[in-house]
């Protein structure tokens, strides 16, 4: 089976191929840092990071690029409103950039605690202020956009395809709805691609006049542009970036370049919270320090984030994490079971090599199939039944563990590294073994109930006490 995503531009399912044999170039719309990402923001950048880890898995060269975007979104996603970043710096009383530098280093330091592997660049907006001039400037000269009071426009009606993506028709487009109307436009549809204002803060001068700043959509086009070329094979984001960012992204693009702009589009749900939207009102906008504060590891809440399809409802509770932190310790003790296996198993060493083999058809299968990773982790639960049943050889135990280590370089979340005990925690094993040899079974009792309480599981068996880390 080959890989198989589903294009939210055709909306349907199609086998994954590249322009360059080998080679993804993928753009991901990463953060407006104005506040810090919370576990909502986290599935979008979360599911990137499992389809880059499965092209890798499956031999691509991943060129990712992920923006972040300092200037330019306003507050409703659109022309109206206040900018983001100032609107946040007015609130804490600090300087628009200072609040960027800000948010970005918690977003890094989060990505860190999260397991996501570095793009290979993530373009600043406010970096990128001439190539998005030189994007505007060649569609004002082909005629797609128009200045008008410091302002440019790009003319919706001069892209017939505007919509393609979303599937929203310009003449059933309701002016007073998603868009505001404003006397200085051709038609209420259109959007900027630059603003002019004095009070804006964080401002440039070009030839359009001196105070004027980027629309949040040609800033994608052009970081993706300057950093992947003309044309993508993969753009991502979350579900609401599809009207009117990555709408307009296309019109604009594919209107400067006259190709195709990205072959891929994929788009992630949202994430529900206690069944319903994020709320600061509801109090349950929930960043990584929240969940460290409830007693979970940011790999907890990564495998929470993943293991549902990207494209289906998923929502967070407590109670989710609770058992999504279960499920994992479960795979992190099949580790520890193949690592055992591997060097005690007894009789036939080949015995089960057909079953491991099965499993990884399975995990394999479920990451191809769109990556549903729901439908992949069977796979490495078979593998923990069989182990525990005793029906891997030392050879297929070895396999099992290459193969387990493997689908950890896509899920980024199981333990799989053989850890070391301190001193200390080694000194508790041993005593309690010496009461256990002296029958004195209420220390025993204490001293694994101590040990448990330092995050170590002991288990007792026929050649003798093994542990694991909880």
């Amino acid at each position: 089976m080959s890989f198989q995503v589903f294009n939210s531009l055709t909306r349907k399912l199609e086998p994954f191929r590249t322009l360059e044999p080998g080679v993804a170039r993928m753009y991901n719309c990463g953060p407006t840092v104005y506040n810090r990402p919370h576990v909502g923001n986290y599935r979008a950048f979360l599911f990137a990071d499992t389809l880059r880890r499965w092209l890798e898995y499956r031999g691509y060269r991943v060129e990712q690029v992920m923006n972040i975007t300092d200037v330019g979104h306003l507050t409703d996603d659109g022309d109206e409103g206040e900018d983001k970043l100032e609107k946040q710096a007015k609130k804490e009383k600090l300087d628009p950039w200072e609040i960027s530098r800000k948010v970005a280093a918690q977003f890094f330091a989060d990505l860190k605690a999260l397991g996501v592997r570095p793009a290979r660049v993530y373009p600043k907006a406010s970096d990128h202020i001439p190539e998005m001039v030189e994007i505007i400037e060649g569609l004002l000269a082909k005629g797609h956009a128009y200045e008008t009071g410091g302002n440019v426009y790009f003319d919706v009606k001069s892209f017939p395809s505007y919509g393609k993506l979303s599937g929203n028709k310009v003449e059933e487009l309701d002016a007073g709805a998603r868009i505001a109307v404003r006397e200085d436009k051709r038609n209420p549809e259109d959007f900027a691609l630059w603003k002019s204002d004095p009070a804006h803060i964080m401002k440039w001068a070009t030839r359009f006049g001196p105070h004027g700043f980027p629309g949040w959509h040609i800033e994608c086009s052009a970081m993706a542009r300057k950093h992947l070329g003309d044309r993508l094979d993969i753009h991502t984001g979350g579900e609401d970036n599809i009207f009117p960012h990555h709408e307009c992204e296309i019109a604009q693009t594919e209107s400067f370049t006259g190709q195709p702009f990205a072959t891929f589009w994929m788009h992630s749900k949202f994430l529900q919270v206690d069944g319903g939207k994020m709320s600061k009102s509801l109090g349950n906008v929930y960043t990584l320090d929240d969940v460290a504060a409830k007693g979970y590891q940011p790999r907890q809440l990564r495998f929470a984030l993943i293991r549902g399809h990207y494209r289906a409802p998923l929502n967070f509770t407590w109670d989710a994490m609770k058992d999504a932190a279960s499920s994992l310790e479960n795979l992190d003790d099949l580790v520890v079971r193949l690592r055992r296996a591997a060097k005690d198993a007894e009789g036939d060493a080949a015995r089960g090599l057909d079953l491991v083999a099965a499993a990884r058809v399975t995990f394999e299968e479920g990451m191809d199939d769109d990556l549903n990773v729901s439908r992949a982790l069977p796979g490495l639960s078979a593998l923990r039944a069989l182990v525990l049943e005793g029906k891997l050889g030392r050879d297929a135990a070895a396999k099992a563990l290459e193969f387990v280590t493997a689908a950890n370089g896509v899920l980024g979340c199981i333990s799989v590294e053989e850890e070391l005990l301190a001193a200390d925690i080694e000194a508790l094993i041993e005593k309690r073994q010496a009461a256990r040899k002296a029958k004195d079974f209420k220390e025993s009792d204490r001293i694994r109930d101590e040990l448990l309480a330092k995050g170590i599981v002991l288990e007792d068996t026929p050649k003798g006490v093994v542990w694991r880390k909880k």
